[in-house]
């Protein structure tokens, strides 16, 4: 090497003093200012070009691209490197998702500090009325309130002497009314309910085994039943009634239903408020839910919870006494069970041969595409870091996964005595699918 060429710590050394000078008059701007949602920033933009899509570090892969492409080795050629165009889009795209992902923590601090509930209320806050109505240290209240305007959230106003920051009514109605059939800030929950276990995820996909629903924590299972409660609050009661097979049974006088893997219990709930005259059992194996289910159900005589196995469902239900059961429900959980086909048997064997069996699930397309849509998108990810690791925290587990293909549960629906599976006239209940099993 001569003493005129660049070493890489020569090379990484003179990155790092160009980021730094680029860095450096935008951070102090950012210190006097805040741009509005939509408006671009030259300074921004120029810093982001020089970081990631720097002409020189650009010019570099590209020549070493084309004399890749040009050699004929044919292990070089075997490497598939793209085109340029192809890489930067695939950048972006990789960039944006990171992004995304980290926008989505600073929703989950906004939904879980009740950041979202204090700004539901219209007002236009300054940083430090907003610090002084949430309790925040007024340092971090100004990052996140900047944060969120620059991300679109909220809306900023410069008064000239002071920037107030607003949740405009439909943000607020997403991120902060959780009887809004568009709740959707906690599944921000979900997201960061699987980050935290990502030590534990790694060592599950390396040598199986997996994570269980216990182990996901609060975040996860209130996720879970704050997401669902509006949908069964507002929808269920209609959405059933709507099917006559399924609406005259639930309407018999004194009908018996049962509720298997209930979670928080407003499934539970919703079906005792829209057939009053039936008695409703909730099961789950999750305690701490099943705590929750109690108090969201407190005044409720014709509901009760018990901690168990759908498997256990005959003997819970008290078949031998008091006879079978006229209905029962799994609401987007078979999914996650290790032995579904187990649970659906037990439930055949504990509901009359006239009631109906009716299993709500997530509406994934009937078969794999690589190009499937955003529901195919957002169920394989919560089945790769929540769902399938907890089915599979159980040994000898069937593995199911979140996309659980209408084949699939037919085929367990059969294993377990039932003649098949239909598809119930329910449309529009957010990303469910509802199936009745057929004796």
């Amino acid at each position: 090497m001569s003493l005129g060429e660049d070493t890489a710590s020569d090379r990484a050394k003179r990155l790092a003093g160009e980021v730094g000078d680029a860095v450096r008059p935008v951070a102090a701007a950012a210190r006097d200012q805040v741009i509005p949602p939509g408006q671009d920033d030259p300074a921004r933009i120029v810093l982001f070009r020089r970081v990631l899509l720097s002409p020189s570090r650009g010019s570099r892969r590209r020549t070493t691209i084309r004399r890749m492409s040009a050699a004929p080795d044919e292990a070089a050629a075997a490497a598939g490197v793209g085109d340029a165009a192809e890489v930067d889009a695939f950048a972006a795209r990789i960039f944006q998702q990171v992004l995304d992902g980290m926008e989505a923590l600073a929703v989950y601090v906004g939904d879980r500090l009740g950041l979202y509930r204090v700004l539901a209320s219209g007002d236009a806050l300054s940083i430090d009325e907003f610090a002084r109505r949430t309790g925040m240290h007024p340092r971090y209240a100004r990052e996140w309130l900047e944060q969120q305007a620059v991300s679109g959230i909220l809306t900023a106003q410069d008064d000239g002497d002071v920037v107030r920051f607003r949740l405009p009514g439909a943000h607020a109605e997403v991120l902060a009314d959780e009887r809004s059939l568009a709740y959707t800030s906690p599944a921000a929950r979900m997201l960061v309910a699987a980050a935290s276990r990502l030590p534990e995820l790694l060592e599950a996909y390396r040598g199986g085994g997996g994570v269980s629903w216990e182990q996901f924590g609060a975040d996860a299972r209130d996720a879970q039943g704050d997401m669902n409660r509006p949908w069964f609050e507002r929808a269920l009661g209609a959405a059933l009634a709507g099917v006559p097979a399924v609406h005259e049974v639930l309407s018999r006088a004194g009908a018996r239903l049962a509720d298997v893997g209930c979670g928080h219990g407003w499934s539970t709930i919703a079906l005792a408020r829209a057939y009053p005259g039936a008695e409703v059992l909730g099961v789950d194996v999750d305690a701490p839910s099943l705590q929750a289910a109690r108090l969201h159900a407190a005044g409720m005589p014709a509901v009760s919870f018990r901690l168990a196995a759908g498997e256990d469902l005959a003997d819970l239900a008290g078949t031998r006494q008091n006879g079978r059961l006229d209905a029962a429900f799994i609401f987007e959980a078979l999914h996650d069970m290790p032995d579904p086909v187990g649970v659906l048997r037990a439930i055949r064997d504990a509901v009359k041969d006239d009631g109906v069996v009716v299993v709500m699930d997530e509406a994934v397309a009937d078969r794999f595409a690589p190009d499937g849509d955003e529901i195919d998108r957002i169920m394989y990810a919560y089945s790769l870091f929540i769902c399938l690791p907890d089915s599979m925290s159980t040994p000898e587990s069937v593995a199911t996964g979140t996309v659980m293909r209408p084949a699939t549960l037919d085929a367990y629906a059969r294993a377990a005595g039932f003649s098949g599976t239909e598809v119930l006239p329910i449309d529009g209940f957010a990303a469910f699918r509802f199936y009745r099993l057929l004796v």
